[in-house]
């Protein structure tokens, strides 16, 4: 072990200084890529995701704090990250006291929540920091009493010398303990010894939620505080012309309406800066009833766009992209994506001859498959508390990327960093929407222009008709089979609106001899953004469906077919870049099928479905059983397989798996945003389907891998997967194949009046 001074530099491995209290602060900020660096995920990410940084406070009377950095929309990282500390730290989880902690771009780093990297990027560095502290308080004793530092234990928040019966609290050494130099090079311990990981935890707010106390960006209220909505044009491609607020303005508690641009011309924006409509009509007033009343009162002219330019920065070089200004249809999209499916396309992977091998197969399958734009939803609508003056800038809400957001508010509001402050409430849905901080830029600039605290609340309406949509997809598989039915060819071609889905690299790249992936995609100007396991969502729907009925032409077991595949990608791989572990894939197959009974007599009541999939270096699997219900599929249970390495809380886990399999059940069966000379034509929960809770599984069961993998993403991968089983059981209860999401739109609906019956081709 290595001694080290603390110093304060940003990228410092920890530093230590007394509080006021006269307690011990560590904080730890350094660089670890622990595994992320080279995966898929994270090319094209930027560098300071991977500087990770917070905070340990222990005050005199033994009460340890720990400031968790990344915001929380529910994916519990409030209490699993602080059990990764007070694992190392020998603390009494108990005594534990945890805070969200403020954006805080020097001590906290970016902070960002997304990409099923929280737990992943935190995992060494949480330990290492929870380790020094440990062993500081170790020191700290020793020297007190005069013993060998090897002959004292720590536990529970305390320190003991067994030989002479002496303990104390680590409160009582806190303030000795900071004054040492910070170790580095810390030995952790070994996963067997884990007594908090792998430990089931409550939620640490978990009473605060059930007793409604004001966590969230909607609670947020300041004295003097104003409400903002903004009226945007009712489509894509449609900008601003005029407008008359006179009766508006007539109203009571109305203050001001006016127009402002999010982006002046030229504006570099970042990798999260999209936003769908720059010219913004803004109402403010004192209430929300009187705003969203108001707002009616309206008098507007809106006019075509036309193409637009924008300045992209991020994520690469700057460029130039223009977005097409065209009023844009389902039914039209529809048709250029099969357009633009017959023309040539980008070749995103080639192993061997696919060509020949399609030349010469006895037997070609070719099936063609189609998801919709989908709307986040998030229960909690965009909103984000504001209060900008000339010198400085306080915002509050809910935000996943505070890092990525602030500075673009720094150009914005031409104020330097450190005099812009973000306070993260809890998030009431996030995954992927709220990533993309306009409506936070929104706020901020609504209240520089009137001089006062100001909240921007967005309506149901107004999120849904936003943008920031999953994208509109397509993809075309095919497979070549000889004349004894074996393998010998596959090709995937995708696209969509406005990029594709496909992951070149996944399986079955790698166990195929003749393989072939290509992508194409259509610009357009209705935004879309990440949305739980981006890309991934459609590919695992197209290509486990597409499994399913090559294993039926093949003449094998669903589940045998995969296994085989894998099998010759563990022994003998084609190509070199494949992005899945063999033995790992396998293992969630095996497991799902041990675990659900499958082939077993007493399942043949269901209607079974199966898929499995990688992504976010982790691996899931789903059987879906379904029975029909007065004619219509009902899935009663599920059973799910996940290998996502070390477990940190086990019991939150599972709830994440079973969150994504409602939410994939629902989105599968049920979801679709459409739109009709660029307006969207659902605008609330009326007329966009939900899964009712009367729709969700009786049963799901979720089985981890038990293993000491370092943890992998959990948030998303369990999602894809489901899209495909539900579609493989689809089938199975129906003796249809479904090729297009939503399949419930394929399905009769006895009694609904949901303008849901449009077949999305």
């Amino acid at each position: 072990m290595e001694p080290s001074k603390s110093t304060q530099s940003r990228r410092s491995f920890l530093k230590s200084s007394l509080l006021a209290g006269g307690g011990l602060m560590i904080s730890f900020t350094w660089l670890s890529r622990a595994g992320l660096a080279n995966t898929p995920e994270s090319a094209a990410l930027p560098e300071q995701w991977n500087e990770l940084t917070g905070y340990i406070k222990i005050t005199p009377d033994n009460i340890i704090k720990i400031l968790n950095p990344n915001p929380e929309f529910g994916q519990n990282v409030m209490t699993s990250l602080p059990m990764i500390v007070a694992e190392e730290l020998e603390a009494d989880w108990k005594k534990i006291v945890v805070e969200m902690g403020p954006h805080d771009n020097v001590k906290l780093g970016p902070q960002f929540t997304g990409g099923s990297n929280s737990v992943r990027m935190y995992w060494k560095p949480l330990r290492e920091a929870g380790a020094a502290a440990r062993q500081m308080l170790l020191q700290a004793a020793a020297e007190t009493w005069g013993v060998p530092i090897e002959e004292l234990t720590a536990n529970a928040g305390t320190i003991s010398h067994e030989k002479s019966g002496r303990s104390a609290t680590y409160g009582s050494l806190a303030s000795k303990a900071a004054a040492l130099p910070v170790p580095k090079g810390m030995t952790l311990k070994a996963a067997k010894d884990f007594k908090v990981v792998r430990s089931s935890q409550k939620n640490v707010e978990g009473l605060k939620i059930v007793a409604g106390k004001p966590l969230f960006g909607l609670d947020y209220k300041q004295e003097g505080m104003l409400i903002a909505m903004i009226h945007h044009p009712p489509a894509f491609g449609m900008k601003l012309q005029s407008f008359d607020a006179s009766q508006a303005l007539n109203m009571p508690g109305i203050r001001d309406v006016f127009t402002l641009k999010l982006y002046e011309d030229g504006f570099e924006q970042g990798g999260f800066d999209t936003r769908t409509f720059n010219d913004l009509l803004v109402i403010v007033g004192n209430t929300t009833w009187e705003v969203m009343n108001a707002r009616k009162k309206l008098i507007v002219q809106w006019e075509a766009a036309g193409d637009t330019k924008d300045t992209m920065g991020g994520r690469g070089a700057k460029r130039e992209v223009i977005v097409p200004g065209a009023l844009e249809s389902t039914t039209t999209q529809l048709e250029k994506m099969k357009e633009y499916a017959q023309r040539p396309a980008q070749q995103l992977r080639k192993d061997g001859d696919p060509e020949t091998a399609f030349k010469n197969a006895a037997q070609v399958i070719e099936r063609t498959y189609n998801g919709p734009f989908l709307a986040h939803n998030c229960m909690e609508p965009m909103n984000f508390f504001a209060h900008v003056t000339d010198e400085k800038a306080l915002l509050v809400g809910p935000l996943q990327a505070p890092g990525w957001t602030e500075p673009t508010l720094a150009k914005l509001l031409n104020l330097p960093p450190d005099k812009i402050e973000i306070q993260m409430t809890r998030m009431g849905g996030g995954f992927g929407r709220r990533a993309y901080g306009h409506y936070l830029s929104e706020a901020a600039l609504i209240s520089k222009k009137v001089k006062a605290p100001i909240h921007l609340i967005y309506t149901r309406e107004d999120d849904m008709t936003y943008g920031i949509y999953r994208p509109m997809y397509t993809a075309t598989y095919r497979a070549a089979l000889d004349k004894d039915k074996n393998l010998i060819a596959f090709h995937v071609k995708g696209g969509g609106i406005p990029e594709h889905a496909i992951h070149a690299n996944r399986f079955p790249a790698g166990a195929v001899d003749n393989y072939l992936a290509e992508g194409w995609q259509i610009p357009s100007n209705i935004t879309i953004g990440a949305f739980r396991a981006p890309r991934s969502n459609f590919n695992a729907a197209a290509e486990q469906s597409f499994l399913d009925e090559l294993a039926v032409a093949m003449g094998k077991d669903p589940i045998e077919l995969r296994l085989e595949l894998l099998k010759r990608a563990k022994e003998n791989p084609v190509g070199k870049n494949n992005d899945y572990n063999p033995d790992r894939y396998a293992g969630i197959l095996n497991l799902v099928k041990e675990k659900s009974g499958w082939g077993k007599p007493e399942n043949k009541k269901y209607s079974r479905g199966v898929a499995a999939y990688f992504c976010h270096n982790s691996y899931a699997a789903h059987v879906v059983d379904i029975v029909m219900k007065n004619g219509i599929p009902y899935v009663e249970r599920v059973v799910s397989a996940v290998d996502c390495g070390i477990v940190i809380n086990p019991d939150a886990a599972a709830n994440m798996v079973e969150g994504a399999v409602v939410d994939g059940i629902g989105n599968s069966l049920y979801g679709r945003l459409s739109h009709r000379e660029g307006a969207a034509e659902q605008n609330n929960f009326s007329n966009y389907r939900m899964i009712r809770h009367s729709e969700a599984p009786k049963k799901i069961e979720v089985h981890f891998v038990q293993n000491d993998i370092d943890p992998t993403g959990l948030g998303e991968p369990p999602f894809p997967p489901v899209f495909g089983a539900v579609a493989n059981a689809l089938f199975k209860a129906t003796n249809k194949r479904y090729y297009s999401q939503p399949f419930i739109e394929q399905l009769p609906q006895p009694g609904s009046t949901l303008d849901n019956k449009k077949n999305l081709g």
